[in-house]
């Protein structure tokens, strides 16, 4: 069974090594696959030649949005499996379910698209104004008065938080969690270990997002009045800092993510 694994090796991500991480989870995958590795801007050309498509650290799709656009519609053309599947509620959508979780009263960093609608938010010193399509910080802005905000913007209260915590999930199986303990440091992670609600938390939004495969990662704060709060639901091409993790946990990871291919492949 061929695979496409899409990935820009080359991309400068903040603190993360994008190429290396790729480079190892292709070499463990090919243990269990046939596999082929093409840049994102070329997935769309090169797709009808595999069975499936795998989408990993392909970079923000804000830098080729018309490619990623004709990419997606081609493979829902064409039936071309995508992992993960393009039905994802959570970035891969965009930020549209910042709102509607809002909505919907759950554990999430309260977020607004209207400054009209200000009033539902808290009163504080800073509020965070990003794009509604946006991705790895791009475009995002701290302010003390969002009532001018642009059109299509997103807007939250700053949240005074005591760190970031990133659960990782194949499938709705949790494998492995990092936090970063420094809030100005996001990407310098370290072993987390979450208790029995912090799991309920993160797997509330994995049931939410009723993907049945693909690998999803939670990103929440630890607010200082001690809940979890979600930031980002990411199930497009969520960076996994496998790095990180001991070596049992990376083949534990990798043994879950081939299961998850072959079954995917098989439905």
């Amino acid at each position: 069974m061929p695979l496409l694994y899409v990935t820009d090796l080359a991309y400068p991500a903040r603190g993360r090594r994008y190429g290396d991480e790729d480079v190892f989870l292709s070499s463990r995958l090919r243990e269990h696959f046939e596999l082929a590795l093409c840049h994102p801007l070329d997935a769309r050309a090169l797709m009808p030649g595999f069975d499936a498509v795998v989408v990993r650290n392909s970079g923000p799709v804000l830098h080729y949005r018309r490619e990623y656009e004709a990419f997606r519609a081609a493979a829902l053309a064409t039936g071309t499996r995508v992992y993960n599947p393009l039905t994802g509620r959570g970035d891969m959508a965009g930020k549209q379910y910042l709102l509607d979780l809002t909505e919907a009263g759950h554990p999430v960093i309260p977020t607004i698209d209207d400054p009209a609608r200000l009033g539902l938010l808290p009163d504080v010193p800073s509020y965070v104004v990003k794009p509604r399509q946006g991705a790895d910080s791009i475009g995002l802005t701290f302010t003390a008065d969002p009532s001018a905000a642009p059109a299509g913007m997103l807007i939250q209260p700053r949240v005074d938080f005591a760190y970031e915590v990133s659960f990782y999930f194949v499938d709705d199986a949790f494998q492995y969690a990092l936090y970063a303990p420094d809030p100005a440091r996001r990407w310098e992670l370290a072993p987390y270990e979450p208790s029995a609600a912090d799991l309920a938390f993160a797997r509330g939004f994995v049931d939410w997002n009723t993907l049945d495969h693909g690998v999803q990662r939670v990103d929440a704060c630890r607010a200082a009045t001690g809940e979890l709060l979600l930031v980002e639901l990411e199930d497009l091409n969520p960076y996994l800092s496998l790095d990180l993790v001991p070596a049992a946990v990376q083949d534990r990871f990798v043994n879950a993510l081939a299961q998850s291919l072959r079954s995917f492949l098989a439905a």
